[in-house]
């Protein structure tokens, strides 16, 4: 007789192999069509709320695959709050305005032989070039099995965004933050514009250092030697800043007396060639401020002046030159000595003349209209400036200097500090009412929040403390206009109320119209009708740097938006989630603007993440990717095509975010094994509920099997355990503690162990159906445990979970169990366990020795007067289940340590369970099957 049709071998439609290219965007087809994320927030309506805020990635290029890391890991967020039974909405975002779409765009006009649109013309453009990338980069986010209201996203370039922005401008504006001033910023000379502190990233530059000599006036043949390392700053040079706390030497060189710092002379003399020089007398800083020097080449003389918190005695010469208009030091040092901001260079960052200084004490025609940016290696600046020190002997010593220097991060070019007026919000401002500065309670506030992981604060810390005033104008056409206006004298009219009026008219009809309209049409439709000021006479071209419009999302968006409005206070949002370099971005500028506009801060914890990085350590980015700096593979639609998404998933799950992490295929191929593991656990434990209906089936607690009872109390165990891993926002942790588990507990321990109850017991046993408890109760879990990580396939799975109450695994409320056992129980198990593995290398040994084939070959004594072999004693069918041998027999007469002796067991082996017993053939009409397997098959 063919017994095989009686056993119950497992059977399920979901498929051990996963296909998740091919089966992904069809599962993905059906969220859409069946509005998953809208019936998920219906079930969650009234709950608490969860807020995870998205910081908006640019609307420009692909995603590439450190951006599907942060998407990614702000789903797991949302998702595992969600299914923790908060209403977790997610609204994505996208920055649109700034730098980098219209300098793609007008270099594409350019191209076009397009070389003067107007701003309205370069706005369109604009415009439609981020609504093309936002739609791309929707779908790539969708495929990633990111759930959200993708069909309502907020957009910076939308009108009712950006009306918004302006009204929390015109708050600020109205508390005496913001002012106009000449001052010296970041400028990007391809570019045309200032940058902010966040637009700036620093890399490894060669420039020209150089020793020079600026002569004592009323002392022929006395220079002081300067040193510096930006030659095209020159021109510009007004003083000479020294440290009163160094001593200086008067030294002779041949025939003229030259002044340095003591401490740097030798170092000095040897860089340039001091053959025998000899040290006159000393000077000190009293002595250095009663002197002036002459200009090297222009018609003009200067003073010394103390700038001990700058001037270092580590390199140079102990001097350091000063131009007020090309850095902040030099500035700060200019505005205390009643020096002109002074900055000869215009907006092609070509030496020019101004009105700042008398026509005959600026630079030598013959330097006009030379450039500072280096072409071919080379600045014409420079070399117009090395060309005069040499005409007039005053260059001492000239070597490449190696150092790290700004670069602007659009254009990957040195920028250069340059004086022009500007808007900046001032950072040491104490507002009205307020004892403490501005920059002093950001940095309290700081303090209020929680950040993941705790270097997060002492970054951000270390940002505001040491930040300038903010400059928030650009000079571009792609961005939120600043609503200020210009008299007949110049001055600048910003008004609240204009700027509140302005926003009025941008919601009505788009910030473009300021571009478009006339100023005397402009200034009659946001003008106070009560105005009694200045008569407009120019409008303001500048735009908003982009932070500030990311940054006024608490109010644009969280504050805007129902669904995500907070009820103490409705910008804050529970969690903003960014990458390491957000501490001087986006974190930065949301925490300044909430704080000036709300007086909080618009975040109650910071989660950060480190970058993704190739084999040589080399961070992947965006920019990067448009210039060539790696393959396109790189993106994170190359990498989903190739494993799916959920294995993608996966692999950012197993990855400790708080760190930079290494993307390799050898590493996902990797996760994709563990990925296979957990499918067919899953995979396993469906197969055998085909005939569990857990309504009429499942039995209660107290009457689950030894066995059951143990997995389900370490599957609770489990349960808290990725629970306090999810809290703590260490997916990584979760990643690890479940694939253990269903490594080591699940499948080498308790699913090999229950097949023959599973396979070979009556159907409707008491003991298959206690295992088959104890697997549903697990795969339900799992499918909760897995959802905010592998998206698609425990929705898959979920699908065929007997009994099921809703229809997607994302719907579910997921409370982790707390299975447990009496200390009695918990003891003889452990003994249990404590037993199997001193009985598992004796069965191994056997088989090797070729004594037995497989363990169900084996009759196995164990010997001794242990505890644990009197508490086998009282369990004997559980250990031998464990052990999966036919026979065993514990002799309790033995010594104090167990002892274990393996032969082959006795009998028959019997044809349906292969198990070998005395009674196979003991019912006739069942001659090669055991007693246990005629039960079952007659029942």
């Amino acid at each position: 007789m063919d017994y095989k049709n009686s056993l119950n071998l497992p059977r399920t439609d979901f498929p051990m192999k996963a296909d998740l290219v091919t089966r992904e965007p069809d599962r993905l087809k059906k969220w859409e069509l069946s509005e998953l994320y809208r019936r998920i927030q219906a079930r969650r309506k009234g709950a608490e709320k969860y807020v995870l805020h998205d910081g908006p990635p640019f609307a420009n290029g692909d995603i590439h695959i450190g951006t599907a890391l942060n998407k990614i890991l702000k789903d797991f967020v949302v998702k595992y709050k969600s299914v923790r039974g908060f209403d977790a909405p997610y609204v994505p975002g996208w920055d649109c305005h700034g730098l980098p779409i219209e300098f793609k765009v007008t270099q594409d006009m350019r191209k076009a032989g397009n070389e003067a649109a107007d701003p309205a013309t370069i706005r369109r453009a604009c415009e439609a070039h981020a609504c093309k990338f936002i739609d791309i980069q929707r779908t790539q986010f969708k495929r990633l099995g990111i759930l959200g209201d993708w069909e309502n996203p907020y957009l910076t370039l939308n009108k009712d965004y950006e009306a918004e922005e302006l009204k929390l401008f015109a708050d600020i504006v109205e508390k005496g933050f913001v002012y106009r001033g000449k001052k010296p910023v970041y400028w990007s000379i391809p570019c045309r514009t200032a940058l902010a502190e966040f637009e700036v990233e620093y890399k490894e530059h060669v420039s020209q250092s150089i020793y020079v000599k600026f002569a004592v006036k009323g002392h022929p043949g006395t220079s002081v030697v300067i040193w510096t390392t930006t030659p095209w700053t020159l021109p510009a040079n007004l003083a000479v800043a020294y440290n009163s706390n160094f001593s200086y030497s008067l030294v002779r060189v041949g025939n003229e007396e030259l002044i340095v710092s003591a401490l740097l002379l030798s170092a000095v003399a040897e860089k340039c060639g001091w053959q025998g020089y000899e040290i006159v007398r000393s000077l000190d800083g009293s002595q250095l401020s009663q002197i002036e020097y002459q200009h090297p080449f222009c018609n003009r003389t200067g003073k010394f002046f103390a700038g001990d918190s700058f001037v270092e005695n580590t390199t140079g010469t102990g001097f350091v030159h000063i131009a007020p208009g090309h850095g902040l030091e030099d500035y700060h040092l200019g505005m205390a000595n009643g020096l002109p901001v002074y900055s000869p260079v215009d907006d092609d960052g070509k030496f020019t003349h101004t009105n700042d200084l008398p026509i005959e004490q600026q630079m030598p025609v013959e330097m006009l209209g030379k450039a500072i940016l280096e072409k071919h290696g080379k600045s014409e600046a420079n070399e117009a400036v090395l060309h005069e020190l040499r005409l007039r002997k005053a260059l001492v010593h000239q070597e490449n200097y190696h150092h790290s220097y700004p670069h602007c991060w659009r254009s990957k070019t040195p920028v250069i500090f340059r004086a022009m007026n500007q808007w900046f919000i001032k950072i040491d401002y104490k507002p009205q009412g307020s004892t403490v500065s501005f920059r002093e309670q950001a940095l309290s506030e700081i303090h209020k929040v929680s950040w993941v992981p705790d270097w997060g604060r002492n970054r951000i810390e270390a940002a505001v403390q040491s930040r300038p005033d903010w400059c928030i104008s650009r000079q571009r056409a792609w961005g939120v206009p600043i609503p200020a206006f210009y008299d007949e004298k110049g001055q600048a009219i910003l008004d609240p109320q204009i700027v509140r009026n302005t926003a009025a008219l941008v919601k009505n009809k788009g910030s473009n119209a300021w571009f478009e309209m006339s100023v005397a049409d402009l200034w009659a439709a946001v003008k106070p009708q009560d105005w009694t000021g200045p008569l407009a006479a120019a409008k303001s071209n500048d735009t908003f740097d982009v932070w500030i419009d990311s940054g006024s999302s608490s109010r644009a968006v969280t504050a805007a938006r129902d669904e995500l409005r907070g009820k103490e206070k409705p910008f804050q949002a529970d969690m903003y989630l960014e990458g390491s370099d957000q501490h001087r971005g986006w974190f930065q500028s949301s925490l300044l603007l909430s704080l000036a506009g709300n007086n909080a801060a618009p975040y109650k914890t910071v989660l950060t993440h480190g970058f993704m990085v190739d084999e040589d350590r080399e961070k992947f980015s965006k920019s990067k990717q448009e210039q060539g700096g790696y393959e396109k593979p790189q993106t994170s639609e190359a990498y989903v095509k190739r494993y799916g998404a959920d294995v993608v998933r996966l692999w950012v799950a197993s990855q400790d975010y708080r760190n930079d992490i290494v993307v390799s295929e050898k590493r996902i191929d990797k996760v994709g094994e563990t990925y296979r593991m957990l499918r067919n656990a899953l995979r396993y434990q469906l197969s055998n509920l085909y005939d569990f209906d857990p309504a009429k089936h499942a039995l209660p607690d107290g009457k689950l099997t030894g066995l059951d009872r143990w997995i389900l109390n370490a599957f609770s165990q489990l349960e808290q355990d990725v629970a306090q891993a999810y809290e703590a926002w260490e997916f990584h942790v979760v990643y690890q503690k479940l694939s253990q588990f269903v490594a080591v507990e699940l499948s080498a321990i308790y699913h090999d162990a229950v097949k023959d109850r599973l396979y070979t017991d009556a159907a409707n046993s008491a003991r298959r159906r206690s295992t088959q408890t104890a697997l549903h109760r697990m795969v339900s879990s799992l499918c909760k445990m897995l959802s905010p990580v592998l998206v698609f396939t425990a929705d898959e799975a979920w699908e065929f979970v007997p009994g099921k109450n809703a229809s997607s695994a994302h719907e579910l409320t997921w409370q982790p169990a707390d299975f447990t056992r009496s200390e009695p129980e918990r003891a003889a198990w452990k003994a249990l366990f404590a037993l199997r593995d001193v009985a598992l290398p004796a069965l191994e040994k056997a088989r090797q020795a070729k004594e037995i084939g497989k363990a169900l070959d084996a009759r196995l004594t164990l010997s001794g007067k242990s505890n644990e072999l009197k508490l086998a004693n009282e369990n004997l069918e559980s250990l031998r289940e464990l052990l999966n041998v036919s026979q065993l027999e514990v002799n309790l007469d033995g010594g104090d340590d167990v002892s274990v002796a393996v032969s082959k067991a006795t009998g028959q082996k019997c044809e349906r369970c292969w198990h070998w017993e005395t009674d196979v053939g003991s019912n006739p009409k069942h001659a090669t099957i055991c007693a246990r397997c005629v039960r079952a098959v007659e029942s």
